[in-house]
């Protein structure tokens, strides 16, 4: 799941402090869930950017919708009636979505609401934490289940450092050593025998290099 967290308000006022009218989307995905860019998020920003506005006696009408996705083009397309006369549209997606929402509509200036901060999941009510690099070649076979690459704050992939005590990382005492939870949990499955195989250096070939990456299902493919 993308973890996002809302710009300040002051933020997203400066941006649209030109504006008369703007449009302002949501997302019903990953955003909803971390309680960032959802219908309920949607409105009380639209709310209070127009409260501002009017402090200000520089009205702002705004214009709400929330779209199943904004990471696909057919459910943004259900803005296109909605953009027409809209000095700016402020979305409340990841930037992905603000990219999408850019791309179909190149005359109208698009405005991220949000920072993306990370791929993620929930640990607890209202916490969440990263577990996932993206680096296009996944080892977790290799290490329990429990990624190195995030979880070990010096992302090292050959067992830990000498900094680790008491299984906690040196960086912070409330960091669990990644690499003690690998070594607990591949004897907890009888499988500390892996961590001693070698294996070849990591493909980084297929991480964040050499232009965006593309992902592609020959078999779902019409036409």
């Amino acid at each position: 799941m993308i973890i996002a967290q809302q710009k300040p308000i002051q933020e997203i006022a400066e941006m649209v402090k030109d504006c008369r009218k703007v449009l302002v989307v949501g997302c019903a995905g990953c955003v909803t869930v971390c309680l960032s860019g959802g219908e309920k998020e949607t409105e009380i920003l639209a709310s209070e950017l127009r409260i501002m506005r009017q402090l200000q006696e520089n009205p702002l009408e705004t214009v709400t919708f929330v779209c199943t996705r904004q990471c696909d083009p057919e459910y943004i397309a259900m803005l296109d009636n909605l953009v027409e006369d809209v000095d700016a549209v402020i979305s409340l997606a990841c930037g992905v979505g603000v990219q999408y929402i850019a791309e179909r509509y190149p005359s109208k200036w698009v405005l991220p609401a949000q920072n993306t901060n990370f791929i993620g999941g929930s640990i607890e009510h209202g916490v969440w934490e990263e577990r996932c690099g993206m680096c296009g070649n996944c080892i977790l076979h290799l290490t329990g289940g429990i990624c190195p690459i995030i979880r070990c704050s010096k992302s090292i992939l050959n067992g830990p450092c000498g900094g680790s005590q008491y299984g906690k990382c040196e960086v912070s005492k409330d960091t669990p050593c990644a690499w003690q939870l690998i070594y607990d949990r591949m004897q907890s499955l009888g499988k500390l025998d892996k961590l001693l195989e070698l294996q070849p250096p990591k493909d980084w070939s297929t991480s964040r290099d050499g232009g965006p990456r593309k992902a592609v299902r020959e078999d779902v493919i019409i036409g």
